[in-house]
């Protein structure tokens, strides 16, 4: 039997139940090959993962390995009952990533939001793109624009929940937001011109 693991708009990966159930058991015995097994068969989402917080490859892939150890560190605590290996270890990589931008110290405060940005604040700039377009439009961003963009437009955190897991007010992660529009909005203007 097989089982198809979702690896987040980037495809699925066919993994028998067997092989994962041993590698799991490996894990949980620390046994480095399965550590390494189970590091390369989430490598690709867990990069795309982290490459939406992060330009620089040293931010993606540290915000991804530190995820990863949590993973092993964790993988005790991992119950199949409530849901698949992969969605498990993707949250914990995803906090991992927004625990390297507070550490970062990218996300700084900002000026209060304006009536114009609040009116926009409910569209989302991504929703007639391609996934591989994605990736692209969020590179240009600035860092905290970004990974606040990332949280919000594609991971579907709430604006308060970000305020909190960032330890920003609400009106700084809803300019970031405003910002991201805006510059998005110029980026397509141009990109729908050539």
């Amino acid at each position: 039997m097989l089982t198809l693991l979702p690896i987040r708009k980037c495809g699925w990966v066919a993994l028998p139940v067997e092989d994962l159930n041993s590698i799991i058991e490996g894990c949980k015995s620390n046994d480095r090959l399965s550590q390494e097994k189970l590091y390369r068969q989430f490598y690709p989402g867990l990069y795309a993962l982290c490459k939406r917080f992060f330009t620089d490859n040293h931010d993606i892939l540290t915000a991804l390995n530190d995820g990863m150890l949590n993973v092993f560190k964790n993988i005790g605590q991992y119950d199949p009952a409530k849901g698949e290996l992969f969605n498990w270890a993707y949250t914990i990589v995803r906090n991992a990533a927004i625990t390297h931008l507070n550490h970062r110290k990218m996300l700084q405060p900002v000026a209060g939001i304006t009536e114009q940005m609040e009116q926009t604040l409910y569209y989302s700039p991504f929703k007639e793109l391609e996934w591989n377009d994605v990736y692209l439009y969020l590179d240009k961003l600035p860092p905290a624009t970004r990974a606040v963009c990332a949280l919000h437009y594609i991971e579907g955190f709430a604006i308060r929940e970000i305020s909190e897991r960032l330890s920003l007010s609400e009106g700084t992660i809803k300019w970031h937001l405003s910002e991201s529009r805006e510059r998005l909005k110029m980026l397509f203007s141009k990109a729908s011109t050539h």
